[in-house]
């Protein structure tokens, strides 16, 4: 049996990958969810276990080391292996730096304990189990971490973080045999950025990004776990994606001109 750990499991991107796995490998596969909201997790639980999938919720507030462990120590406790971790809990943001006020910059740290530090904390206490499956990790990053998007500077800076740890982790990783997969979405239709912090580091309420083209959520589940189970380097998902990566080396300003150009009229820096 296949053991797959899913954080930030309870909605959005999390959830429909343990369904789109769940419905392909049924009674073959141990699936671990872990968030904060444990109603929402054991709701996600219910739909999995409709194909067969043995399940374990586990409450978890990845911006806390001692819960991020706690975590594994069940699922290793439960499964007695670990084949994939999914690190994708994380916290969006928009505000542009001159509207945050100094006494409200302690919100960026707290961007960086959930957005970084979670995955950082519950890759280092799967690591040996993964070692011993020569199993997978993957992350779940944003396009704003590959591209500097204007109002998101915590966002980006988590996520260009994120990036530079686990390519370097991949490359520590590789005589071992375990596969690290950096996932690049773009604007996905989830509630991310309406859940996300604002300058005063309360929940936005709404989203600062034109969402007309946002990708659909079970589009991204699917591109990610493709990704996964081809051990991926990356998954960067939108054509413009991609094409921003290489832009950026050779015209940069053009770049920062589409980045401008994503922001909805009234959160443009004036």
């Amino acid at each position: 049996m296949k053991t797959i750990v899913i954080t930030g499991a309870s909605d959005g991107i999390g959830a429909e990958m343990a369904r789109q796995l769940s419905a392909a490998h049924g009674k073959n596969l141990g699936l671990v969810l872990a968030a904060r909201k444990q109603p929402a997790l054991e709701a996600v639980a219910t739909q999995c276990q409709a194909h067969g999938v043995q399940t374990l919720v586990v409450p978890t507030d990845v911006s806390d080391a001692a819960q991020c462990r706690a975590l594994i120590d069940a699922t290793v406790q439960r499964f007695d292996r670990i084949d994939v971790l999914i690190n994708n809990a994380g916290v969006s943001a928009q505000a542009l730096l001159s509207e945050v006020k100094t006494e409200d910059l302690g919100w960026y740290e707290d961007l960086m304990r959930v957005n970084l530090w979670g995955s950082v904390w519950c890759t280092h206490a799967a690591l040996p189990f993964l070692k011993e499956s020569k199993g997978s990790i993957v992350a779940v990053s944003s396009l704003a971490g590959l591209v500097g998007v204007p109002g998101r500077t915590a966002y980006s800076a988590t996520k260009f973080a994120m990036g530079g740890f686990f390519e370097a982790l991949r490359t520590e990783l590789k005589p071992a045999g375990v596969s690290v997969t950096l996932a690049y979405p773009g604007v996905v239709a989830t509630q991310i950025r309406h859940h996300g912090y604002n300058a005063a580091g309360v929940a936005a309420g709404s989203s600062g990004l034109k969402e007309d083209d946002a990708m659909p959520v079970d589009t991204c589940a699917r591109l990610i776990i493709d990704g996964m189970q081809a051990r991926q380097r990356e998954v960067v998902m939108t054509g413009k994606g991609k094409l921003a990566r290489w832009l950026k080396l050779i015209a940069p300003g053009v770049v920062e001109n589409l980045a401008l150009a994503a922001l909805k009229d009234d959160v443009k820096p004036r």
